[in-house]
């Protein structure tokens, strides 16, 4: 026996103007949309606005782009709760790219292993870990990464050990760069790992739609409000900080 028609099915097709597949890449434009001069982001006297942040996310997707990243390619970060990290979680997914945000807590060996398994094709550095990424790289057995530095106003030492430091980047990008959208909610954003406390570290995906998803969940649980003012306690690498990248832009 056939199916009695469903009247809704016709004539009420997806298009352009009643459809798009979820993703928190959203939560920014409309922020910087509609709030452009609210603050996004306060780290070691330096402020931002939200579009002050798009625009900065913008030029660093665009300079990714122009190395030549995008859909389906992985790059990673080893950083602490800095606001480059925060700009990353929009950034990279721009170019249909994904984020595998490293714990920085990691040893040389587990951190190679990453490297290599997730293909990262660019890693950005603090150079607080300098001396385990220059472990790590000597380490990995496929291609290197390419590797941009991320200078850290809170942190004295270290060393630089890639090829352009972060800013000069973001410097060199176009702000008026179109983010590239995922073309299905399932494609992937982030890329995380276990600690490997058992063997290999265990890679888990994060897709558009399930950050766009705990992103919005994040502010009903917490019952965050508008406007929210979030003090970064849980590091941003852990499951990419909870998904509050993402919730903070949304709120």
């Amino acid at each position: 026996m056939s199916e009695r028609q469903n009247q809704y099915n016709i004539g009420l097709d997806k298009t352009p103007a009643n459809y798009v597949p979820l993703s928190p890449l959203s939560f920014l434009a409309r922020s910087a949309a509609v709030y452009p001069n609210h603050v996004s982001a306060v780290y070691e006297g330096r402020s931002f606005t939200w579009r002050e942040t798009h625009e900065r996310c913008k030029r660093f997707a665009s300079w990714l782009g122009g190395k030549g990243i995008g859909v389906g390619d992985t790059v990673a970060a080893m950083l602490p709760n800095i606001p480059a990290m925060n700009e990353v979680h929009f950034a990279v997914p721009m170019t249909g790219a994904v984020l595998n945000a490293l714990n920085i807590r990691l040893d040389a060996p587990s951190i190679a292993f990453q490297l290599d398994h997730g293909g990262a094709r660019i890693i950005l550095v603090d150079p607080e870990f300098s001396t385990v990424i220059t472990d790590a790289l000597a380490q990995m057995k496929g291609p290197k990464p390419f590797v941009v530095d991320v200078d850290d106003a809170a942190f004295k030492g270290g060393k630089r050990i890639g090829e352009i430091e972060y800013e000069a980047a973001v410097a060199q990008g176009d702000p008026d760069f179109a983010a590239i959208p995922p073309k299905d909610e399932w494609d992937a954003i982030a890329l995380s790992y276990t600690s490997g406390t058992t063997g290999n570290p265990k890679g888990v995906v994060t897709h558009h739609r399930g950050a766009y998803l705990n992103a919005v969940s994040n502010i009903l649980a917490g019952q965050l409000g508008q406007h929210p003012v979030y003090l970064w306690t849980l590091p941003m690498f852990h499951c990419n900080g909870w998904c509050f990248p993402w919730t903070i832009a949304a709120a």
